[in-house]
């Protein structure tokens, strides 16, 4: 490639993220996410779900902790539904399809894949510690599905392959393009592939902090339990040789417990004006 064909692509690739950002709700970033469309992610997400959960196992739905799981899931799903409903952000939440499902694994790890697909880890209960653990967990995993950060770090990654054409992803899964499918395999992979997976950025995971403080404030769970559990988190990985896959990216643990603090008082004002006291 000549060096103006090469200023061409260049000029190509910084019009089209120009032209195709968005703002995350709540705490208006501005993200590019425009070269994959929410739909395409999340076909490939519910593919990728329904492919590790059929080879997992999944605890039954009369255990204590899949129902515990599920409850506060539930909770959470319900007040983001109508937080964005009632500020006309709706369509943010077309083609969810949620579902909390729980799986046998001693990792400490829990996830939610673009369009409401959630999975805990057995492992992380223990640290969890009751269903207020559990929110903060769910809280943080489901803001990055609101976020659409797994569809930003797609169209960053294709950005950066050389795609230049907003929505090139469909032309690629139709023809069976290797550049696009590895990269959605790398995005979304999941269970053992974890190790492949281009990470959330920092800045992405402090921003789930801070709304998932939000998200489990509007559930009615004090949003204070926050800063105990990711304590918890930072003594377990203290006590492990690699630290567990929910610390792997994230902020240093004075500097999202700082954060996390920072935050507070915004937080819970969202929970005292849902009823709480």
């Amino acid at each position: 490639m000549n060096k103006n064909l090469k200023l061409l692509t260049l000029g190509l690739a910084i019009l089209m993220a120009g032209l195709s950002c968005q703002r995350v709700p709540l705490t208006g970033r501005k993200q590019l996410v425009g070269l994959v469309s929410g739909e395409q992610m999340m076909a490939l997400s519910f593919q990728q779900y329904k492919g590790f959960t059929d080879t997992v196992k999944v605890l039954n739905a009369n255990n204590v902790n899949a129902q515990m799981v599920s409850r506060v899931g539930d909770r959470i799903k319900k007040s983001v539904e109508d937080y964005l409903i009632q500020n006309n952000l709706g369509h943010l939440l077309d083609g969810y399809q949620w579902e909390f499902r729980t799986v046998e694994n001693k990792e400490l790890n829990a996830w939610c894949m673009p369009g409401g697909k959630v999975c805990f880890y057995t492992g992380i209960l223990p640290i969890c510690q009751g269903e207020s653990g559990v929110a903060v967990v769910m809280g943080h995993e489901v803001a990055h599905a609101i976020a659409e950060h797994g569809r930003e770090r797609m169209s960053r990654a294709m950005l950066a392959q050389g795609f230049t054409q907003v929505g090139a992803i469909a032309a690629g899964v139709a023809t069976g393009d290797e550049r696009v499918m590895q990269t959605a395999g790398q995005v979304l992979g999941i269970g053992t592939q974890l190790g492949g997976v281009l990470p959330n950025s920092r800045k992405q995971e402090s921003e789930a902090d801070k709304l998932g403080l939000i998200f489990m404030a509007m559930a009615g769970y004090n949003p204070n339990e926050a800063v105990a559990f990711w304590q918890r988190m930072e003594e377990a990985g203290k006590n492990s040789q690699k630290p567990p896959q929910l610390l792997s990216t994230h902020p240093a643990d004075a500097t999202r417990i700082a954060d996390l603090s920072k935050n507070m008082d915004k937080a819970m004002k969202y929970y005292y004006a849902y009823g709480n006291k």
